[in-house]
């Protein structure tokens, strides 16, 4: 080969393979002596992750990377980016496009021409996650009703693993046609035991099995298939996938294509290829089918060998032209039988599939939950993605701790007992030395000293009180940094796991009354009592490491204990670095531990090496109108969300700023704050806290550079929600803060979301009315709504659409909720810029301290 250039590239080169090059040159019609190198070429899966821009994150790609604020999110143009960044941005917002985006390589010049399927992409994304990411991007896939890996293959080491950990946080809702009561049931998917239906393949592709299975199970998109985006792109590094989706009955005959709920696998590749993976699937199944050409079933010979525990049929095709369903037993010896007519079109063929699946599922003995099949899995030589001895141990401690849960309330009671009924008086004291309101006729001073000299009382009786088993468990589980984040996740799912079934009838009770019957105000009140009993979570144990923080100094200077306890403000801030949210405002008592908030915050100024300027955006606003899930599509973090009462108190979690931007935005990282949702007046319970959510939502306000409020569009409940909101930014007034405001609708019909109102206009002119009606705002001085907030009703006023789109649980996340929520969060980055400075995370924690005393 002549060349004149001193490059050259050779297009067709295999990967993984040796070559031995000879070069010389030539001068005048003479040559050089040839010089020789020997070279390597990159496997497929290093050449695939050069191609989507990973090639050095190869098992190192975090949350709090991906969830990192670049120049995408504050860019008003759209930016070039590499393919695997826009996969990873739509899905952590839960856009069921993700997987549309155009897999063209990051470099163009060395990998011209070439694009890449979406499978290929998913499969190297998840190689180079680490387990917490690999958690969190299966969890996304699912809410999408994206198929999810089952078995993952890697070219390069050749290793296949079962994704078990991956697939513990789904939880999914499920009600079977046969039940009585029609009672829903929620649990966690790796739990369920019910029939695994496998699809495979056998030699060349004679049509779209994964087009198939999406019209006979979903008519979604749940597999991907040859006639979407890049869809019709050899895949290069994921054949030998195994992907799984469920089939999850509502309950409603016009709408179930099946009774009973039911897995469904998928294997990528051909089975005469990967026989391991084909073997693992007959060994768990209830029924194979398998898609083959007529000519292909002399290979079925060899499946006499074969240890089938399911049944097995053929979707045989002729020349594409017709598809007849084979029944095959093995025993006594191997036969094939028609057991349908020939079937001419893929409507003809889905219905004989359907009614073939219906029948195994009237009598289905053979059902297998994911959890169990980790045995059949180690059998043919997989991975199991848990059984990291980090990932063992971990699970160990946190059992140490559940195992003794039997009553959430006596657990609390006798295990967590610095947040107890003391640590209420304490917090009912605090707030009476700022408010007096049982001063009476004695003097004021004399009587905030009283409270004060009985406050130092119960903090010395709190600080009597020994570690208890539980908490030592905790400590001994949050103190190794190799284990801390698996730790806390089997604690945080285990914890969820005892109390789900208790907590979803009350929040199911709660939400109907709150709605129906909103005048039944003490059955609500004491449901709402209840779920606070019976709530036990990760949020109680770091409750009570601040509680044990504020306690520390009475214990002896050189103590272990204390040492122990000391770390835990810098274990807590990288935790809140690494996505969990740390509770600013103790929902249950309506108070903050300074001292501790305080310390996590200075640890976490530390941490990002005193870089921690910072801006805020706050959510308050209707209770259960979805505030929390909006946080979480817009930021991909992880507050809690639930049916029903579910946020108390406030919640925040961090996201660091691309340093490239840094600058231009004004911090390096920015926090969010969740908080409490407003409860109407006919709702409010009569005791020392029935102003919490007021008072949250006004702290939150207040320290908040753009406040998000989410109101129901509901006329019976807006006008409340609207006069609370009105009064939680009036309280700033005199502070001199003016937050940026924008409002999102909820709640509302097709109808009202539809083009032609004047939302934001009609809004602001409603609000305009509320104040200067409000006896209490005239004496503030405020006339208009421009005296306590920056509101443009042209850009600030946003209509939210349905969450899903479908019937649940079938229903995937609605990518109109998504691109609309993305909107919100590009509009709220740039208001962000014009936001002044007002400092780091130490002027923060002044700040909350001097607005929740001011309160």
């Amino acid at each position: 080969m002549y060349t004149e250039d001193c490059q050259k590239i050779f297009p067709d080169l295999q990967p993984d393979t040796k070559y031995r090059f000879y070069v010389s040159t030539m001068l005048n019609d003479q040559y050089s002596e040839a010089v020789s190198a020997t070279i390597n070429t990159e496997s497929l899966l290093r050449e695939m992750l050069s191609m989507i821009g990973l090639q050095d994150q190869y098992d190192k790609l975090t949350l709090s990377t991906v969830m990192k604020i670049n120049q995408n999110d504050t860019s008003e143009n759209k930016l070039e980016t590499s393919h695997s960044e826009a996969f990873l941005k739509k899905l952590m917002m839960l856009n069921a496009n993700a997987r549309n985006v155009r897999c063209v390589p990051c470099d163009e010049y060395t990998h011209k021409n070439k694009t890449i399927n979406p499978m290929d992409l998913i499969t190297a994304l998840i190689l180079c996650s680490d387990s917490f990411l690999q958690q969190n991007i299966v969890s996304k896939m699912a809410l999408c009703q994206f198929a999810v890996p089952l078995l993952l293959p890697n070219c390069e080491t050749k290793e296949v693993t079962l994704m078990l950990w991956s697939m513990r946080e789904i939880v999914r809702n499920v009600t079977p046609s046969n039940q009585a009561r029609r009672l829903r049931c929620e649990e966690r998917i790796v739990f369920s035991n019910i029939p695994l239906v496998s699809f495979v393949r056998l030699g060349k592709a004679v049509l779209s099995k994964s087009q198939i299975l999406n019209k006979l199970f979903s008519n979604t998109d749940t597999f991907h298939h040859r006639n979407m985006v890049c869809g019709n792109v050899a895949r290069k590094i994921s054949n030998g996938l195994v992907e799984i989706s469920w089939y999850l009955p509502c309950g409603k005959s016009n709408v179930d294509k099946f009774n009973e709920p039911l897995a469904v696998a998928n294997l990528r590749g051909d089975i005469q290829i990967f026989d391991k993976q084909f073997k693992f699937l007959c060994q768990t199944s209830a029924v194979i089918y398998i898609f083959c050409d007529e000519s292909e079933t002399d290979y079925f010979k060899h499946l006499e060998s074969k240890d089938v525990k399911g049944n097995v049929i053929l979707i045989s095709s002729f020349q594409e032209k017709s598809f007849t369903l084979k029944m095959m037993t093995m025993e006594p010896q191997l036969k094939i039988t028609d057991i349908t007519q020939k079937k001419k079109t893929d409507a003809e063929l889905t219905k004989a599939l359907n009614e073939s699946i219906s029948r195994m599922l009237e009598n289905c003995p053979s059902k297998v939950s994911l959890e169990n099949l980790v045995d059949t899995a180690c059998l043919y030589g997989f991975l199991v993605d848990e059984n990291s001895d980090y990932c063992k141990s971990a699970r160990e401690n946190a059992n140490a701790i559940t195992k003794h849960v039997r009553n959430t309330s006596e657990f609390k009671e006798k295990q967590l007992i610095y947040q107890g009924h003391i640590w209420k008086v304490i917090s009912w004291l605090e707030t009476e030395c700022w408010r007096l309101r049982r001063a009476g006729n004695r003097n004021t001073e004399d009587y905030r000293t009283y409270l004060m000299r009985k406050e130092r009382g119960h903090r010395r009786s709190q600080q009597q009180f020994e570690m208890t088993a539980a908490i030592s468990s905790f400590f001994h589980g949050v103190s190794s940094e190799v284990q801390r984040y698996y730790f806390l996740k089997w604690l945080e799912m285990d914890l969820d796991n005892l109390s789900r079934e208790e907590l979803s009838v009350l929040k199911d009770r709660y939400k109907e009354l709150s709605q129906t019957f909103p005048q039944d105000c003490e059955k609500i009140a004491e449901i709402d009592k209840q779920i606070s009993v019976h709530s036990l979570c990760l949020d109680h144990f770091f409750r009570e490491c601040g509680q044990l923080y504020e306690c520390v100094d009475c214990l002896p200077e050189h103590s272990s204990q204390r040492k122990n306890i000391q770390q835990l403000p810098a274990l807590c801030a990288q935790m809140l670095l690494d996505g969990f949210p740390l509770e600013l405002v103790d929902g249950d008592v309506a108070n903050i531990p300074m001292k501790w908030i305080t310390e996590v915050l200075t640890q976490l100024h530390y941490i990002l090496q005193s870089n921690s300027k910072l801006k805020v955006i706050t959510i308050i606003g209707a209770e259960n109108s979805g505030k929390s899930t909006l946080l979480n599509t817009m930021f991909g973090v992880r507050f809690a969300v639930s049916k029903g009462r579910c946020t108390r108190g406030a919640f925040i979690q961090v996201i660091t700023v691309n340093k490239d931007i840094s600058e231009e935005l004004g911090c390096d990282c920015i926090i969010i704050i969740d908080t409490e949702g407003l409860k109407l007046d006919q709702l409010v319970q009569d005791d020392h806290s029935h102003e919490r959510d007021r008072e949250v939502a006004s702290l939150a306000v207040a320290l908040s550079d753009a406040t998000i409020v989410s109101i129901f569009k509901d006329t019976s409940s807006k006008q409340d929600i609207l006069e609370k909101v009105l009064h939680a930014f009036t309280r700033l007034k005199d502070v001199g803060t003016k937050p940026l405001c924008h409002f999102v609708h909820s709640n509302m019909s097709d109808m009202e979301r539809t083009g032609g109102r004047r939302t934001g206009q009609d809004l602001m002119e409603e609000l305009n009315q509320m104040i200067q009606k409000d006896t209490r705002m005239k004496k503030a001085n405020v006339t208009k709504i421009s005296d306590v907030m920056e509101f443009d009703p042209d850009t600030c006023s946003r209509d939210i659409p349905p969450l899903w789109d479908g019937t649940p649980p079938m229903a995937h996340f609605s990518v109109e909720y998504s691109e609309t929520a993305h909107a919100l969060k590009k509009q709220l980055i740039g208001d962000l810029k014009r936001c002044k400075n007002r400092g780091d995370l130490t002027h923060f924690t002044r700040r909350v301290e001097s607005f929740w005393k001011a309160l």
